[in-house]
């Protein structure tokens, strides 16, 4: 799928040696993660905010209200900033200056274009809730009209990206290695437990095998 072009607005600086620049290795990391970062300028403040998003291809949706001061802000400036982590581990060194984590990150950064067309906007919501669960747009009530006028998607163009990604072990001074200090990694993972029904379903209503499907591949 080849390689994003290395510019000086998505340039790994700091750890050079983690950077990575793969398409397909910044696709990875975006499908794993339901939830980004994103930054705007609200009011000549700098703010990030958390949010949900999905992908298709190369471009990144996200919804909110008509008057998300975050959504209207970021079509105001024509681009966003968006950031992706996992912790997959604590790295515990002998030494507290190389404690650390290992992760897998990304940065990406587009234009921003607000969907007007309704067939492309439903499509983009889609994506967006089938990023969480994959296929369970087939099992929930689709946004009505109302719904559906009260919501703003934006879909964000991946014109540059950069993954970085630390997958190591600890890295102490050679010096310290002979010292009587614990150290060593502890492996994180987010998982997923069995699913709770919520208390009002009606007593003929299963749960949808895209949830059970998830639950299990994310034990």
């Amino acid at each position: 799928m080849g390689t994003y072009s290395v510019s000086s607005l998505n340039k790994v600086v700091r750890g050079p040696k983690r950077a990575n620049y793969d398409v397909q290795t910044i696709n990875t990391i975006l499908d794993d993660a339901f939830l980004c970062n994103v930054g705007y300028i609200w009011d000549s403040k700098a703010i990030v905010i958390p949010t949900a998003y999905g992908r298709k291809e190369n471009k990144l949706y996200i919804h909110g209200s008509l008057k998300n001061r975050m959504m209207l802000s970021l079509l105001e400036a024509g681009e966003a900033s968006v950031s992706v982590t996992h912790l997959d581990g604590l790295v515990l060194a002998r030494s507290a200056f190389h404690h650390s984590a290992n992760y897998r990150s990304v940065n990406v950064f587009g234009k921003v274009r607000k969907l007007e067309d309704p067939d492309e906007k439903m499509a983009a919501l889609a994506c967006i809730l089938n990023h969480m669960v994959d296929g369970h747009w087939d099992h929930v009530r689709q946004p009505n009209e109302k719904e559906f006028n009260a919501t703003l998607v934006l879909e964000i163009s991946m014109d540059h990206a950069s993954a970085k990604v630390r997958a190591e072990g600890v890295n102490d001074e050679p010096e310290d290695h002979n010292s009587s200090i614990w150290a060593g990694v502890v492996p994180i993972r987010q998982v997923a437990f069995d699913a709770i029904s919520d208390e009002l379903l009606q007593p003929d209503v299963n749960i949808p095998d895209t949830v059970n499907r998830f639950v299990e591949q994310n034990k």
